[in-house]
């Protein structure tokens, strides 16, 4: 709740704030680093699996998909199944950051005309 009309926010907890969401975001960021996500294409001829923190761990490909005739489109499925990968770890990421800051009361900071607020 912000402070009343006049009266000027509260700043040790507001930074008392800011800190927990620090920890709270550094504590998720930590965590990204251990969830897998993956994408693929092909119909599952190609798997890429990614960290939450965008790191590739691992790219599977069916033995059918290898056409040394055609190496573009194992490429291009290459390309599909990561880019379904990295969308996938972004959303992750998105969703556990979201929820960090979801909690931050910034009180009357809204009204000092700050980018953002």
């Amino acid at each position: 709740m912000p402070p009343p009309p006049g009266k000027p926010p509260n700043m040790q907890q507001m930074l008392q704030q800011v800190q927990k969401m620090q920890q709270d975001m550094l504590a998720a960021q930590e965590q990204l680093k251990h969830e897998e996500v993956e994408g693929s294409a092909g119909g599952g001829m190609v798997t890429v699996k990614i960290t939450g923190d965008l790191e590739v761990k691992s790219v599977t490909i069916d033995p059918q998909a290898i056409d040394p005739e055609d190496a573009d489109v194992l490429a291009d499925m290459i390309v599909a199944a990561t880019n379904q990968a990295l969308k996938a770890a972004q959303e992750l990421a998105a969703s556990r950051m979201g929820g960090v800051a979801g909690g931050l009361d910034l009180g009357s900071l809204g009204g000092l005309g700050l980018p953002g607020f």
